[in-house]
């Protein structure tokens, strides 16, 4: 595998998610396995700016593949936006005899790199690092598995007093306006309703739904709500809405909030991130750049960061049919 490139760059930017250590890890032993210099870059775009880089070697990532968060560090940068802060980016880069960036995150990182790209013809790749699973060109993001299994895990917690005590519980997911983690999550965890952004079940619906549910002889329930949903202004409002129309339920409102985020990865996790960051390295080596590193039918695949960038990802109807019938 012959290339120019002698230093690669790698980052972590916008919310963390559990992976990107693991992501990480994989970047810094490809190179070093291709016998490429590796730079980590702290804080994100930001750190970029400030040159706040450190050398890693395969010794600098141990024991990190098993921990969430990322070590990189993250933050939204500002200074990034304007074009002063990327030329500053740019002239720290080139001081640091860095050649190419693997960067780790979701579509602001990614249309931050395009921008960088554009104006500079800096070589790049992408790993899409984030819980949400909303980045075309990839079936899973990093975190996604991870966070899913967080989520079913607290269900089953939150059933348990549901069910002790007659309540419906309204639980709050996270997924900015994409509904994958409040869909899976919801089959997994068997909830009577799933609230998704891409499907409007509306109010008088989900009224008629719990209804049904209590004719069928269920005392207690569970409701999935994706924080993007729009059947409600937010949470607490269907809460007060079912409580007026259904006085007999006692409703309560659960929002897991950033507690999806944490914890250990999952393996299914730790082996994406480590197959996505030797796929990231070496298709920097072999001459390639603009392009998001993705897993499509358990084949490692490259797609535009472009394409990913503007592009949605889409639910998954089959599975909104799947719930429809279990939830009975």
């Amino acid at each position: 595998m012959s290339s120019s490139i002698q230093k690669i760059g790698v980052m972590t930017s916008g919310g963390d998610s559990p992976g990107m250590n693991a992501a990480v890890r994989a970047v810094v032993r490809s190179c070093a396995f291709h016998n490429i210099i590796c730079a980590g870059i702290y804080r994100g775009y930001q750190g970029m700016i400030e040159g706040d880089y450190e050398i890693m070697g395969p010794r600098s990532v141990n024991n990190i593949i098993n921990k969430g968060g990322t070590i990189l560090m993250s933050a939204r940068s500002k200074d990034f936006r304007t074009e002063e802060g990327r030329k500053r980016a740019y002239e720290n880069l080139r001081k640091e005899n860095i050649d190419a960036l693997v960067l780790i995150g979701g579509d602001g990182t990614f249309t931050g790199g395009l921008i960088f790209n554009q104006e500079f013809g800096f070589p790049l790749i992408g790993i899409p690092g984030t819980i949400d699973n909303d980045i075309y060109g990839t079936n899973y993001t990093l975190g996604y598995d991870t966070a899913l299994n967080t989520v079913v895990e607290a269900i089953d917690k939150i059933r348990d007093t549901a069910s002790s005590h007659s309540r419906l519980f309204f639980v709050e997911v996270m997924g900015r306006d994409a509904g994958h983690i409040a869909l899976n999550a919801g089959v997994g965890a068997g909830a009577e309703e799933i609230l998704i952004p891409e499907e409007d079940l509306g109010l008088e619906r989900l009224v008629e739904s719990l209804e049904r549910s209590r004719r069928n002889g269920k005392t207690s329930s569970i409701v999935v709500v994706a924080e993007g949903d729009k059947i409600g202004k937010n949470v607490f409002e269907l809460k007060d809405y079912v409580e007026e129309h259904l006085p007999f339920y006692d409703v309560r409102v659960s929002v897991l909030g950033h507690i999806q985020r944490g914890g250990t990865p999952s393996c299914f996790d730790r082996v994406l991130a480590s197959r996505m960051g030797v796929k990231a390295v070496e298709s920097l080596l072999e001459g390639k750049t603009n392009y998001m590193v993705g897993i499509r039918d358990a084949k490692m695949s490259l797609t535009p960061l472009e394409e990913a960038v503007k592009g949605r990802s889409k639910i998954n109807h089959e599975l909104l049919r799947v719930s429809n019938i279990v939830s009975i």
